[in-house]
């Protein structure tokens, strides 16, 4: 009887990894993004649930480390929670994003428990930060989430390179860090990592950075970042996965669009839509609904006009 149990939980657990795996093959093959949006607060889950179901654009809720310690979204049940009574989970998926094996501020974190409490919640997908490690052990401890993970039909999401912006201090000149490319991704690196560790998405630096998250530079506009599109291709080419673009706020449209086109299945969207949140229940007297139609209009033109993804979901979802 334990045996069947065992085995009927496998293929229920595969079924679920493929199709997930199938919506990002088919977003590379179309050239199509799957946006995810970052919630810094609870209710912003509904309102990026709703607007995807009324644009039909097949994307996914995430939630950070830094949403949850830094912001108000509450902790990784708060969120699963929340989206399983608000998502459509054929157009929306659940994502884990960014737990660090060491933060932001250099501290380590508990990143084991987190990205278990994340599996435990129902998240699709889960994203361990190993970036600020040397090589050898970001591999060991991507690998290791790739066995707790994939086991239970969760993919794995990892980070190769340094997407600079969450550090605290000044950021360096944005045009030093494009023309030298300074934490950029090392395609002879990414074929390692992808070989080593089975990982299902990489997420890579190639001229975008993340928002602030502090002090006086996490309200200010981000800087208008571009893509090095030739980079990204090699990337595309050593590696064979679905790439991911952290700290899309503010890409340059025609950047992100051709970036679409040559490998970016996935773009993390967090500092444009906080914003307008924060600004929205500021001017409001803290009223959600407010606050959740500013999200519904800034979402509407990321989608519709600098993505030019409105309807995505009848092209690259399983009917």
């Amino acid at each position: 009887m334990f045996v069947l149990k065992y085995l009927k939980m496998m293929r229920t657990n595969g079924r679920k990894m493929d199709n997930l795996k199938k919506v990002m093959e088919a977003a590379v093959s179309a050239g199509i993004v799957v946006p995810a949006f970052n919630v810094a607060y609870l209710p912003m889950v509904k309102a990026i649930t709703d607007t995807l179901t009324e644009t039909n654009v097949y994307g996914m809720v995430e939630v950070s480390r830094i949403d949850f310690v830094k912001f108000g979204a509450k902790s990784i049940a708060a969120v699963a929670e929340e989206y399983k009574r608000v998502a459509d989970p054929k157009l929306v998926s659940l994502h884990l994003d960014h737990i660090p094996v060491i933060d932001e501020d250099k501290l380590q974190v508990d990143w084991k428990s987190l990205i278990a409490e994340g599996i435990s919640c129902g998240y699709h997908s889960v994203m361990v930060d190993g970036s600020r490690l040397p090589l050898a052990e970001n591999i060991r401890v991507v690998r290791e989430v790739v066995q707790m993970a994939h086991p239970k039909g969760v993919l794995v999401e990892a980070e190769l390179g340094s997407v600079l912006g969450h550090e605290s201090g000044p950021l360096p000149d944005y045009e030093k860090i494009f023309t030298r490319k300074i934490g950029f991704t090392k395609p002879e690196e990414a074929v390692r990592f992808v070989k080593e560790t089975g990982v299902d998405w990489l997420s890579v630096s190639v001229g975008s950075i993340h928002g602030a998250i502090s002090g006086l530079a996490k309200d200010q506009p981000k800087v208008q970042a571009k893509i090095d599109i030739e980079y990204l291709k090699r990337l595309r080419d050593a590696t064979g996965i679905p790439l991911v673009l952290h700290g899309g706020s503010g890409v340059q449209k025609s950047f992100v669009l051709e970036a679409f086109k040559n490998g970016i299945a996935k773009i993390n969207v967090g500092t444009e839509i906080r914003q307008v949140y924060e600004k929205a229940l500021a001017e409001s007297g803290n009223d959600i609904e407010t606050g959740r139609k500013a999200i519904n209009r800034a979402m509407k033109e990321i989608i519709c006009a600098t993505y030019q993804i409105e309807g995505s979901a009848s092209r690259i979802c399983q009917q």
